[in-house]
């Protein structure tokens, strides 16, 4: 079922690396069309456009339209006890760890009368998607909303297709200012323009089907988005320490997202690759959404038989996987070793679930090879930095020489003219 190779040459690693690429496929013929028109209607017809879609898309515009911190309490306070405290522990843990990502700014002085410094400052409102249906997980609220919140963003708006009781407990547990019932790209464009009723944002995060993530790709420029992520994937690196049953089951924990997720498994040993194959077959027949973990192994899975741990170091950086999991005997010392990754989790009790939904990283990660230049989701995703310049007039007269060669090499006279004038 799960195709398996020996990595041997420059065309195994090719092979290796395009089971995580271009999973998710080409767009749809007419989806960018159909977003733009939604975009530009929404952003010339403000809330009669928006109500218009949400009658063709959605089915009618819910009664009412929006929930306050009052609502979101009250959800909390009704969602199933075991549910309340899981979340409970799972957004302390996520605030313990995002609270190290604060960043600061600094002033930096110098003789002659020159201060230069840069301030942080978190973004004045930020706008929160979360889809509706299966795909309308808590989880995802509170990886939003918490570093968001720590960072300083003074309102938080959240939009999703309908009111779900778990969705609006995690709402409130993050810190969710409002939350408005529509979805779509139509609701993605009234966060970016604003309506009479949805406020406009400064950026826009969350996970959406191919229309939101279109919209959010269209609108970056005139909103921040986080990023536009891919299919889920997993890459495990196994020695022969590693436990075929974990492996396998974590592979199956990617998989089951959907038929575009992937699970890699790079091993050094050929027996680890053989039980885990085995295991795989075997845990896939008591899975409730064995049809969809199958269907995602047998198109994107691969067991890579590595000849050196060098080598599977090496084509783990070239994969740059969203999620790397490390089964060795010394995980640690592996780690310092790799370059690319979204997420580590290092040894048999760190599976990559635990960071989903508890340990308290953040489960936004760069997907698709975007792990070689981007990072996950963070505080810092939610400040912008402003610098500022003071001189004084002689810190000025002492660099006016400099500024006149630089602005007249580059043909600027009119900045030569504005640092002369301040001499005349």
């Amino acid at each position: 079922m799960i195709k398996t190779i020996r990595i041997n040459n420059a065309a195994d690693v090719r092979l290796a690396v395009a089971v995580l690429a271009g999973r998710g496929g080409t767009l749809a013929e007419g989806v960018e069309e159909a977003v733009r028109e939604i975009i530009w209607t929404v952003r010339v017809g403000g809330d009669p456009a928006l109500f218009a879609y949400a009658e063709k898309f959605d089915g009618g515009m819910p009664d009412p339209l929006t929930a306050g911190r009052a609502e979101m309490k009250a959800a909390y306070e009704k969602v199933d006890d075991a549910f309340r405290k899981a979340i409970t522990h799972a957004a302390e843990n996520i605030r313990a760890y995002h609270e190290k990502q604060l960043p600061a700014g600094y002033e930096h002085k110098q003789e002659g009368g020159v201060v230069l410094g840069q301030i942080v400052r978190g973004l004045t409102r930020v706008g929160l998607y979360v889809p509706g249906g299966t795909a309308a997980y808590p989880s995802t609220v509170l990886m939003n909303a918490i570093p968001a919140r720590l960072a300083g963003v003074q309102e938080l708006i959240m939009v999703t297709p309908r009111a779900e009781l778990n969705i609006l407990a995690a709402a409130y547990l993050a810190g969710v200012d409002r939350v408005f019932f529509v979805g779509g790209a139509h609701a993605v464009a009234a966060l970016a323009y604003g309506t009479e009723t949805i406020p406009r944002v400064d950026k826009i995060v969350g996970p959406g089907n191919v229309y939101v993530a279109t919209a959010k790709r269209m609108l970056y420029g005139t909103v921040d988005i986080e990023m536009i992520a891919g299919p889920s994937e997993v890459l495990i690196l196994a020695d022969e320490t590693a436990d075929a049953a974990y492996a396998a089951a974590d592979m199956l924990s990617q998989a089951e997202h959907d038929v575009n997720a992937a699970a890699v498994l790079l091993t050094t040993d050929e027996k680890v690759a053989e039980q885990v194959s085995s295991e795989i077959a075997l845990q896939l027949k008591s899975l409730p959404r064995g049809g969809i973990a199958g269907e995602a192994i047998e198109k994107n899975g691969l067991i890579g038989i590595c000849r050196s741990e060098d080598e599977m170091v090496a084509l783990a950086d070239e994969i740059a996987p969203e999620h790397l999991e490390i089964l060795t005997a010394d995980p640690f010392g592996l780690l310092a070793r790799v370059k690319n990754a979204g997420s580590v989790f290092l040894g048999p009790y760190s599976p990559e679930p635990l960071g989903d939904y508890y340990a308290g990283t953040n489960h936004v990660l760069p997907t698709s090879g975007a792990a070689r230049f981007a990072s996950p989701l963070g505080v810092y995703d939610f400040v912008k930095r402003m610098s500022y310049t003071y001189y004084t007039r002689e810190a000025l007269a002492a660099a006016r020489e400099d500024i006149q060669a630089i602005g007249n090499a580059e043909g600027l006279t009119a900045h030569v003219a504005a640092v002369n004038k301040r001499f005349e």
